[in-house]
């Protein structure tokens, strides 16, 4: 029942990802490794919607470990245990609260001996910054107690990067890269040398903007459409180091009837999105006020239609929803 559950969910949010963005590029499939224990490592740029990319478009089903304030509620910790996700605690949740990082990891190990797959967000923390920062020791911590436990077990870590050329915005374009995975036997039992290794992998893979001049060059790159989702196309730009015609900005007129055609749900993300304190959690309101309310407004415009009578008008209204629904492009930025 859990499996089936877990299956027809990825399935749904798959499919309502497709519609939420424009393009969803998966590049280096053929690096998913099978039958072997996998620790996905990846940067976090993006709140849920991070590990929601990587569950929905990989085949390997993976564990989540998730910020523990996410399970204060019985009912949601219930709910987030039945979808694969680990509390992982934090020093701002309490020091005492450290010490149950242990059951967590004794949780991943498990997962691990069995050929099953984790992913963690290297960088412990998220942010919108176009760059990679530094790992932290945790998943290299669960790699290493895994091999004690079975020094033979085949366990690789998967480095996977993930770029938007839009952090906020639907009608967005997404890149999914999965890079070469990294034999874990080979560090151990050296943490620096399996982080150093992993970070390396993770930086050809992740957008990187300098934090000098950042905020200069990400506008000079949206001016000049660059794809900020290619890592190739923006080390590209950054490197030429010449002056470049400013390319005129499109109207997103699109956009605009989109969210005329779906006015319910965009006033509900209006009144939503004074209260959403962490910018990165953005994208993350938009998804799932999509999600839920998408398929009520379409099922309240067919109601309509057959208690007032007038089936051409809703059905020509709700056709143009989905067409502009279909085609929203959004600006990068």
């Amino acid at each position: 029942m859990k499996y089936w559950f877990n299956y027809f969910l990825r399935l749904i949010v798959k499919f309502a990802l497709h519609l939420f963005y424009h393009k969803i590029v998966v590049d280096g499939k053929k690096h998913i490794p099978k039958d072997k224990a996998v620790i996905i490592v990846s940067n976090h740029q993006n709140a849920l919607i991070d590990p929601l990319m990587i569950a929905t478009h990989t085949r390997l089903e993976p564990h989540f470990l998730t910020r523990a304030s996410a399970f204060r509620n019985p009912f949601f910790a219930k709910l987030l245990d039945y979808i694969r996700m680990i509390p992982i605690y934090r020093v701002r949740d309490g020091v005492k609260n450290m010490e149950k990082n242990q059951e967590t990891f004794d949780k991943s190990i498990h997962v691990l001996l069995g050929k099953g797959s984790m992913l963690i967000f290297g960088e412990g923390s998220h942010s919108t910054l176009r760059n990679l920062r530094p790992l932290k020791k945790g998943f290299a911590r669960i790699a290493f107690q895994t091999l004690e436990k079975n020094p033979d077990l085949d366990l690789v870590i998967l480095p996977v990067g993930i770029n938007y050329s839009n952090h906020f915005h639907s009608g967005s374009k997404v890149r999914i890269s999965f890079g070469e995975y990294i034999e874990a036997k080979m560090h151990y039992p050296n943490f620096d040398s399996l982080i150093k290794t992993t970070h390396q992998a993770l930086e050809k893979l992740v957008v990187n903007i300098p934090d000098e001049n950042y905020e200069n060059l990400l506008h000079q790159l949206i001016d000049h459409k660059v794809d900020l989702t290619s890592k190739i196309a923006v080390d590209q730009f950054i490197e030429a180091k010449q002056p470049q015609n400013k390319l005129s900005k499109p109207t997103y007129l699109r956009n605009k009837l989109m969210k005329l055609f779906h006015l319910p749900l965009y006033w509900t993300w209006l009144r939503i999105s004074n209260k959403i304190k962490d910018a990165t959690f953005i994208a993350t309101f938009k998804f799932i006020i999509g999600l839920v309310g998408l398929p009520a407004w379409y099922f309240t415009l067919i109601l309509a239609s057959i208690a007032l009578g007038h089936k051409d008008w809703a059905f020509t209204y709700l056709l143009l929803a989905v067409i502009f629904l279909l085609t929203n492009k959004n600006p990068q930025k």
